[in-house]
């Protein structure tokens, strides 16, 4: 009777540890960096415009003439970024003929596209040199200047009739005041970039040179 019962308990066990592998593909996450830009490798632009300004100053300047004080630079924010239809995802979106959106199978970035445009645009402002602080959507900090950003486009596109892809990142931005939401500029900007093969590591790499671009 006990061989039995064991028996059947190693019978149910087995069948539990069948029902609990998964035959799903694993999901591959993938990250976008941003690159520093090359002219401030050393050091910022407003650090090396302040620094000019202020020899430029001393070289022309008296006891009874200082030289003005350059005004130290603004302060950012981004706010949450929004995305065009399709494209508020963490799946990696591509484009096939006949306008048919897809998505990579078995890959995805490492959040929601929103989430990782406003990592993007934070790391790349704070790199230039150009801001005293950039802050993100949920910062208590107060900022100058308020960045709002619509994702029009972020996608692999397979549609000019080759097997490797176009990427295409395209945010439009807009740029205000704090204060009285005043409007400064408004602008489309476009990053292109060629996948060097059909592989997703390398639509990534392009994803992330577009995105840098």
């Amino acid at each position: 009777m006990i061989r039995l019962i064991l028996a059947s308990m190693v019978v149910t066990v087995a069948g539990c540890t069948g029902l609990l592998k998964s035959e799903a593909v694993p999901v591959q996450v993938y990250v976008l960096r941003a690159s520093s830009p090359p002219n401030v490798a050393a050091k910022g632009q407003s650090q090396a415009l302040e620094e000019a300004r202020a020899a430029e100053g001393a070289s022309g300047s008296t006891a009874s003439d200082p030289s003005p004080v350059a005004a130290p630079p603004p302060t950012l924010q981004i706010q949450r970024p929004q995305a065009d239809p399709g494209l508020a995802t963490e799946l990696i979106t591509l484009v096939r003929s006949d306008h048919r959106l897809d998505r990579y199978a078995g890959s995805s970035w490492a959040g929601n596209l929103t989430d990782v445009v406003e990592t993007l645009a934070i790391d790349t402002l704070r790199a230039t040199g150009d801001w005293a602080a950039v802050h993100d959507a949920p910062s208590p900090f107060f900022s100058e200047y308020l960045l709002h950003i619509n994702i029009r486009r972020f996608e692999a596109d397979y549609t000019g009739g080759g097997d490797v892809p176009k990427v295409y990142v395209t945010p439009d931005c807009t740029i205000a005041r704090r204060v009285g939401r005043e409007l400064l500029t408004s602008f489309i900007a476009e990053g292109v970039a060629d996948a060097d093969a059909n592989r997703m590591s390398a639509v990534v790499s392009a994803f992330e040179k577009a995105a840098n671009a």
